[in-house]
C-alpha cells in the first residue's frame, strides 16, 4: 500500500520594515554611485563647475565687492569660498531630479518595483547617493580654494563641523529635488525643472555677495533664505569673514544662530517632503 509524506510547509520570515528599508537603500546607493563612476563625464562636470564659479569670481570680481569689517586683500576670497560650498551642495537637488527622472524614463525603477525590496528604498538610495557625491566635489573645492588664498583659520574639529553641515544640507535638498522629478515626464523636462527654483535660492542669499548692499525686501528674504544661514554657519565655523556688522539684539534670529535654524530647516524640509515623495513613488507604482 503505497504511503503518503505529508508536505512540508516553508516558514516564511517576514521582513523588518526598518532593517531592511535601510539595507535596501544602501544597495540603491552603491548602484548609483557605481552608475557615478562609470560615467566619467558626469563626475568630470560636476566638479569643473564649482571651480570656475571660484576662479571667476574670485579673480573677475573679487577686487570690486568690499567686505564689512574686512579690509584685507584676500578678503573677498575668504568671504567667497564658503559661499561656493553652500551654492555646490545646493544643486545637488538638480542631479536627484534629473537622475531620478533619467531612471524612470529608462525603466530602471520598473525593475526595482519588480524585486522584494521597500519602495522607498529606491528614493532612500538616491538621495543618500547624490549627498555622498558631494564628498568628492567639496574636496576638489577646498583644494581650488587653498590654491586662489583661501584658509581654515577655526581649527579642524570646527571646519569638520562645517563639512558634515554641508552634507546635511546637501541630503536635505535632495529629497527636494527627488520630490520634483517624480513628476517630470522626461529628463529634459526635469533638467529645467530642477535648476529654475536652485538659482533665486542661491543667489537671494549672502553667497557672493553681503547683505548689507542687498535693497531692504531682498535683504528680509535673503537673511531668511536657509542657504545665506548655511554660508554664514560655515563662515563663522572655518574662521573666515562673515561680512555683517556686530549683530544688534533686533537682528534676525536666523543670523544670530545660524547652524541651530539650518538644522532645523533641514528637518523640517525633510519632515516634509521625503513622506511626499515616497507617497508619490507609491502612487506612481500602482
Amino acid at each position: 500500500m503505497a504511503t503518503t509524506t505529508p508536505e512540508r510547509t516553508v516558514p516564511t520570515m517576514r521582513r523588518p520594515v526598518v532593517g531592511w528599508l535601510f539595507h535596501d537603500g544602501l544597495v540603491v546607493t552603491r548602484r548609483n554611485l557605481i552608475q557615478t563612476m562609470r560615467v566619467p563625464e558626469l563626475l568630470f562636470f560636476s566638479l569643473v563647475q564649482p571651480v570656475i564659479f571660484v576662479l571667476m569670481f574670485a579673480y573677475v570680481f573679487g577686487g570690486a565687492i568690499p567686505i564689512p569689517g574686512d579690509d584685507s586683500g584676500d578678503a573677498y576670497r575668504q568671504y567667497l569660498v564658503p559661499g561656493i560650498f553652500g551654492q555646490t551642495v545646493a544643486f545637488a537637488a538638480a542631479a536627484s531630479t534629473v537622475g531620478l527622472s533619467e531612471d524612470l524614463h529608462k525603466g530602471i525603477v520598473d525593475r526595482f518595483r519588480s524585486l522584494p525590496m521597500a519602495s522607498s528604498a529606491v528614493l532612500f538610495g538616491r538621495t543618500t547617493a547624490d549627498a555622498v557625491r558631494q564628498v568628492l566635489v567639496l574636496v576638489v573645492l577646498t583644494v581650488t580654494g587653498y590654491v586662489v588664498g583661501w584658509r581654515i583659520n577655526d581649527g579642524i574639529a570646527n571646519a569638520v563641523l562645517a563639512y558634515l553641515l554641508l552634507l546635511v544640507f546637501a541630503y536635505t535638498v535632495a529629497w527636494v529635488g527627488a520630490w520634483i522629478g517624480l513628476y517630470m515626464p522626461n529628463p529634459e523636462t526635469a533638467n529645467t525643472a530642477g535648476l529654475i527654483w536652485l538659482f533665486p535660492l542661491t543667489f537671494l542669499s549672502n553667497a557672493f555677495v553681503p547683505l548689507a548692499g542687498m535693497p531692504p525686501v531682498i535683504q528680509t528674504i535673503a537673511q531668511w533664505n536657509p542657504v545665506s544661514s548655511l554660508v554664514l554657519a560655515c563662515r563663522e565655523l572655518f574662521g573666515n569673514p562673515t561680512g555683517l556688522a556686530p549683530l544688534d539684539p533686533s537682528a534676525p534670529w536666523s543670523l544670530q544662530n545660524p547652524v541651530a535654524y539650518t538644522l532645523i530647516v533641514c528637518a523640517g524640509t525633510v519632515a516634509v517632503f521625503a513622506p511626499l515623495a515616497v507617497r508619490k513613488f507609491r502612487r506612481s507604482a500602482g
